[in-house]
């Protein structure tokens, strides 16, 4: 794990490191804006404690930046304890906040809720090609272009992700997509849903499908080139 701290204070900034400093765990010390900005880019850590008074400008323009690029979280720590600091660095994006003096106890515990959830949105967050599929903030795009899924498109299409180059038997598909009363479901359901979200998310001029048909046994989440591509793909 890598940690960024954004903090002019060499001596406080050493002292988080001595002790959140465990085994796996590195630290990037920056003293400035412009030194944070190029080493996130070369760097891309997985967390950042950010003070808001800065030599060379403010915390808050650095995280303003950083969301810009990514949902990196953003711990502030910050001496500033006035209700409208708090208040303008969550506005922006940061994900937690605290003031000084602090405990390092504290410190240690909301970095690790963080990480916590971090780890999560990961979980629920798949990029495919130029597909974003988001399940935890229900965010579904194509090349930055939204697509509207139903709850059953939606639990349909985070089994294939799940289960990729997995072929997934009709059965198991309706057992999960209809858990209540599924023997009631009409058999064409599960194949109408299929091809709904094939129809949303496939296009035949792009020469690429993703939902691939087994034959007798159900279907796959696989990447296939077609060979099929028209006007639009040349």
């Amino acid at each position: 794990m890598l940690i960024q701290i954004v903090e002019d204070d060499r001596a406080l900034s050493d002292g988080i490191v001595l002790a959140l400093g465990e085994q796996g765990t590195e630290f990037i010390q920056c003293t400035g804006v412009k030194g944070a900005k190029q080493v996130y880019g070369e760097k891309r850590p997985e967390l950042i404690i950010l003070d808001i008074n800065l030599p060379d400008g403010s915390g808050y323009d650095y995280l303003k930046w950083v969301r810009s690029q990514a949902d990196t979280p953003v711990l502030m720590l910050t001496a500033n304890d006035m209700e409208m600091d708090e208040v303008m660095g969550l506005s922006l994006g940061a994900d937690d906040y605290m003031t000084k003096p602090f405990s390092l106890a504290v410190l240690r515990a909301r970095i690790q809720v963080l990480l916590r959830r971090r780890q999560q949105r990961q979980t629920d967050r798949f990029f495919v090609d130029g597909f974003l599929f988001d399940f935890g903030g229900l965010v579904f795009e194509k090349n930055g272009q939204e697509i509207s899924l139903s709850k059953n498109e939606q639990r349909l299409l985070r089994l294939f992700l799940e289960n990729e180059g997995r072929v997934l038997s009709r059965a198991v598909l309706v057992d999960r997509l209809w858990t209540d009363g599924a023997e009631y479901v009409d058999e064409n359901a599960l194949s109408v849903t299929v091809n709904r979200l094939r129809g949303k998310l496939e296009d035949r001029r792009e020469g690429v499908t993703y939902i691939q048909t087994v034959y007798g046994q159900g279907y796959v989440w696989k990447r296939e080139e077609t060979g099929e591509q028209g006007d639009a793909g040349r």
